[in-house]
């Protein structure tokens, strides 16, 4: 299907933000803003936001790109990706301007912006917004980092030729070895010991509260090959609201098992622009 593309610039806090609309010539109902993970502008990756978007549009599904303030073409200061509920919500007011037949929104992000798309709904409540599509979502914190590097990096190496042959030979430093594996249990120990006082609401606490309050249709698609997706992995074993949000109805999960963090390759890209207008049809628009 033909598509046109159009550049277009929309009201912030004060501030003027550019963004890119693709336009079928027959647009669906459901159309996917497309929320860029950080340091980054609206191309993204490789071009995956742009790529991604035009392959939307010639499927029928309207898609808008956009910078943050302070990125790309944005005026504006640049906000981390906790801060940026206004621009998400800007973009979605400027997105329907521009494609008056939408009835649905599909916040897409991978990384901090699947984060971002969490914490805007967590916040807000939107109901214009109908699905989530989280890449790798960003859930870090020390005990996540932590048991992550004990569950894959010190398991592998265990198992390497090379780890047993430095140690056998005195080339590994053996000291330095321990003493962060040991600061890696410490740190892995931590959150799995009850709270006492702590009350504090996280950024990861939210994104499991929106995960679990949310009633639209969630497509989760995580790299094999990634530290943040494994990062994601333990988090939802080790707590039980986001064990109990993950394994609702409206969510699917697909692992690209081979890929990496931001699907660098031409293959890995495909696989997520074919599984997204998949879900959409499928899940969001039926």
């Amino acid at each position: 299907m033909t598509f046109a593309e159009l550049a277009v610039t929309f009201p912030c806090a004060g501030e003027r933000l550019l963004g890119i609309v693709a336009v079928p010539e027959l647009p669906q109902a459901t159309g996917v803003l497309i929320v860029v993970g950080g340091p980054q502008y609206r191309v993204g990756s490789h071009r995956q936001f742009l790529l991604l978007s035009r392959a939307l549009a010639e499927k029928g599904y309207p898609a808008m790109r956009f910078d943050f303030c302070g990125m790309g073409d944005s005026a504006g200061e640049l906000r981390d990706f906790e801060g940026v509920n206004e621009d998400i919500e800007a973009a979605i007011n400027a997105f329907q301007a521009h494609c008056p037949s939408l009835e649905r929104i599909v916040l897409w992000g991978l990384c901090d912006a699947a984060s971002a798309n969490l914490l805007y709904w967590d916040q807000t409540r939107d109901a214009r917004v109908h699905g989530l599509v989280l890449l790798n979502p960003w859930v870090r914190s020390e005990a996540t980092l932590a048991r992550t590097h004990i569950k894959h990096y010190y398991g592998q190496r265990l198992l390497q030729a090379e780890f047993w042959r430095k140690l056998l030979t005195g080339k590994l430093g053996l000291g330095r070895a321990i003493s962060g594996f040991l600061g890696s249990l410490k740190q892995a120990r931590k959150e799995s010991l009850p709270a006492v006082q702590d009350k504090t609401l996280t950024f990861q606490k939210k994104m499991a509260r929106a995960l679990e309050t949310f009633h639209g249709e969630v497509l989760i698609l995580l790299s094999g090959n990634d530290y943040t997706a494994k990062e994601f992995i333990q988090a939802v074993q080790a707590d039980r609201l986001w064990s109990a949000a993950i394994g609702k109805p409206n969510i699917t999960q697909v692992e690209i098992p081979e890929a990496d963090h931001t699907f660098s390759s031409l293959e890995w890209r495909g696989q997520v622009e074919n599984i997204t207008r998949k879900w959409l049809v499928t899940k969001v628009d039926r």
